[in-house]
């Protein structure tokens, strides 16, 4: 999908991407190698012609960084069918304070569509492993996580940096016209989860980090348990989200 997309011009946006479309002109190969669309000036075309050949270059060497920059925010998803094998799923737990009351990060689950991985707080959740985990992937997916998880990761390790995109499926699924928070949607998308967390919430998971913390390896086990279904279900979820925002769009439709 975003090879289809041109909103990385300035100037360009979903109209005058769908009248690229109309034109026959589907790619960025497509706009470099044709003549100038009679919406476009001279200048401009030369302009974008280039940025469109830096941005393929760019796409080549598969540079996450450069396009979590020139794409915008809410488009991050148009790069999911590029980096998906590449993605990293990513949820936390807290203890149910904001950072400015004591609020920690107590869990952090990560899963690349293959193998969950939980850092917990005291064992091997600090900054410099988080970010070395980080480090190995090119697209960043979460549910809510670009309001929440990612701010407050930040807020309490200020030294993490997070610069790759950033696909929060929560706002996804909010274009496509969906209402409810994670749970809702799995409900609604038949995702199921393990019996034992099914009902649970984030005041569950906080009630289970205060009897972890005081001993409770039975709680831990179950926390981990909640934070896996949070985390490996994104995956699930982004497939979905991602097919509907790919058809909004109506590039089908031309290709």
């Amino acid at each position: 999908m975003i090879r289809n997309t041109f909103s990385i011009l300035n100037g360009i946006g979903e109209r005058l991407e769908k009248r690229l479309w109309e034109e026959r002109i589907l790619s960025w190969e497509d706009f470099i190698n044709s003549s100038r669309p009679r919406f476009i000036s001279s200048e401009k075309k030369s302009l974008f012609d280039m940025i469109l050949l830096s941005a393929l270059k760019e796409l080549n060497r598969t540079n996450a960084e450069y396009f979590a920059k020139t794409v915008k925010r809410r488009e991050h998803w148009r790069l999911f069918d590029v980096f998906k094998g590449e993605a990293v799923y990513l949820d936390i737990e807290t203890n149910g304070l904001t950072p400015e009351s004591g609020g920690c990060v107590t869990l952090v689950g990560i899963y690349d569509g293959f193998d969950y991985r939980c850092l917990v707080r005291g064992i091997d959740l600090n900054p410099d492993e988080l970010q070395r985990t980080l480090s190995g992937y090119k697209l960043l997916i979460t549910f809510y996580g670009a309001v929440f998880d990612i701010p407050f990761l930040i807020r309490t390790m200020p030294v993490l940096k997070v610069d790759i995109p950033h696909f929060d499926l929560c706002f996804g699924s909010k274009r496509l016209g969906l209402k409810g928070g994670l749970k809702k949607l799995e409900m609604q998308f038949g995702i199921q989860r393990d019996k034992a967390v099914t009902g649970m919430d984030g005041y569950d998971a906080v009630r289970l980090w205060e009897y972890a913390s005081r001993g409770s390896t039975e709680a831990m086990d179950l926390l981990k348990i909640y934070n896996r279904e949070d985390t490996v279900n994104l995956s699930k979820m982004a497939e979905i989200i991602y097919q509907g925002l790919r058809f909004q769009t109506g590039i089908d439709d031309y290709l």
